[in-house]
């Protein structure tokens, strides 16, 4: 099955179809680093991270680039209101994003440029762009002439009538019509700045795009992504200021995800409901998070509730336990041999398939995992109800596990040892690791006595705690209920 992907630009699925056979280019806008990060901004991050990986998977050589806006009207506010260099701001913010990235597991991008390191680029562009009379200059701003572009509202979908409802000439603008876009803006006192042909000053937000990712990737990108705020007017303004620059296509697929609510409110700081990553892997554990945040569509709207994290954790729990038993089984690579074996066998591999097609069909995480937990309850039920030997669970297990090969890989989730994962993996267990352990070994002392009242006793409190146990020939396991 080839792969199909939702593009923004004519609003349907199309065959994935790369400029250059087996090679990928992409591009995501990244994040402005004035603030730490919230979930808004993990759910873009950990989309591009699962594309990302599935391209890889699917035995694309892709190229992922994705920027760090450092220069920008609110890290000059906070700098100010600090009272220190921007660059300090910037520099605090980005190595903060690392360490949330680093805590969710996400992959880093082939290449990581900042705005600031490309100045001299995108006044190039800039002066290319008024040579061509698509770009006008008044004292000492440039503005890009809209409607020196026909194409403009391509992305979106929006006559120029329906995006100027709502465009307004700023304070101190002198740009002719409101949807025009400052390329470049004059420096005001106090504030960095760039020498320039117009005089010192700064880019503006749509032109370090178009200049960066051009830079890493060519004048035509396989890929562009980021949210979906970002349709209008910041991608749109990167096509227009591109393809009049390069008379040429900016963009092959455009892929966007949806929006991210909290509990069914609008995530913002006067409502007081803005989640930091930082705070949420402090509660739950970066798997929860991050399969949560994958088990919904990326096109589609996601609502961050309390409930749900609390689903995707019990959800995680049961994958688990799953491999947990698998471990004790252990993997064969000999397919199954017996009428039982051979037909559990052939159903994984159906689940295996799926998946597949799934993430062939724009990227449809939901469904993926979907296919992933009808795998493990397979397994379970061929477990529970087949009398098979060790060795031809094993074979069937050896299938199952080529599921779990691209769960790990593509959505980052299953990497850790089942017992480490009961052990902590989980936030906020009944008892602590050291009692559980504790009343573990008090019940093997009282049945090695006999005291089978005592070592029932010690069954039933852990029980009641939501901690079940389970006596195998390799002595006594733990478990969440």
């Amino acid at each position: 099955m080839s792969l199909k992907v939702y593009n923004t630009l004519g609003r349907k699925k199309v065959e994935f179809s790369p400029q250059k056979e087996g090679r990928v280019g992409m591009y995501v806008c990244g994040v402005t680093v004035y603030d730490y990060c919230h979930i808004g901004h993990a759910r873009s991050v950990l989309v591009f991270d699962m594309i990302y990986r599935y391209l890889k998977a699917r035995g694309f050589d892709t190229t992922y680039v994705r920027n760090f806006t450092d220069i920008d009207d609110k890290i000059i506010s906070r700098a100010h209101q600090e009272g220190v260099d921007f660059r300090e701001v910037s520099e605090k913010f980005i190595e903060a994003f690392y360490e949330d990235m680093d805590a969710l597991k996400v992959e880093k991008p082939n290449v990581e440029p900042k705005a600031t390191e490309h100045i001299r680029e995108m006044v190039e562009m800039v002066r290319g762009l008024v040579a061509e009379g698509h770009a006008y200059v008044v004292d000492g701003d440039v503005y890009f002439d809209v409607l020196s572009f026909p194409e403009y509202g391509k992305l979106s979908g929006r006559t120029l009538e329906e995006m100027k409802v709502g465009a307004r000439i700023e304070v101190g603008e002198k740009k002719r019509n409101p949807l025009d876009f400052a390329l470049w803006k004059a420096s005001k006192p106090g504030e960095p700045a760039w020498d320039s042909p117009w005089g010192p000053g700064r880019p503006g937000w749509h032109i370090e795009c178009s200049v960066m990712s051009m830079k890493y990737l060519g004048e035509t990108l396989d890929i562009h992504g980021g949210g979906l705020d970002l349709i209008f007017p910041h991608h749109e303004n990167e096509i227009a200021q591109s393809e009049a620059y390069t008379g040429r296509p900016f963009c092959l697929h455009w892929v966007h995800n949806g929006f991210v609510s909290v509990e069914g409110e609008k995530m913002s700081k006067s409502l007081g409901n803005v989640l930091l990553i930082r705070d949420m892997v402090e509660e739950y554990h970066p798997e929860v998070l991050r399969l949560f945040l994958l088990s919904t569509h990326y096109r589609n709207p996601i609502d961050f509730s309390r409930r749900g994290l609390e689903e995707a954790k019990e959800a995680m729990n049961r994958l688990y336990r799953t491999l947990g038993a698998v471990r004790d089984v252990g993997a064969s690579e000999g397919g199954p041999t017996t009428r039982e074996g051979k037909e559990a066998a052939a159903k994984l591999g159906e689940k295996r398939e799926a998946f597949y097609a799934a993430m062939d069909d724009d990227f449809n995480s939901a469904l993926a995992l979907a296919k992933v937990f009808e795998g493990a309850r397979e397994l379970n039920r061929f477990f529970k109800e087949s009398g098979e030997s060790q060795e031809e669970k094993a074979r069937v297990v050896g299938v199952f596990m080529s599921l779990v090969k691209p769960v790990r890989e593509v959505f980052g989730i299953l990497e850790m040892d089942p017992h480490e994962w009961f052990m902590g993996g989980t936030k906020g267990l009944p008892l602590p690791v050291e009692e559980i352990e504790r009343l573990i070994q008090e019940r093997q002392e009282a049945r090695e006595c006999k005291d089978w009242a005592r070592a029932d006793a010690i069954r039933d409190e852990l029980k009641a705690k939501g901690i079940l146990l389970e006596d195998t020939p390799k002595g006594t396991i733990w478990r969440l209920a």
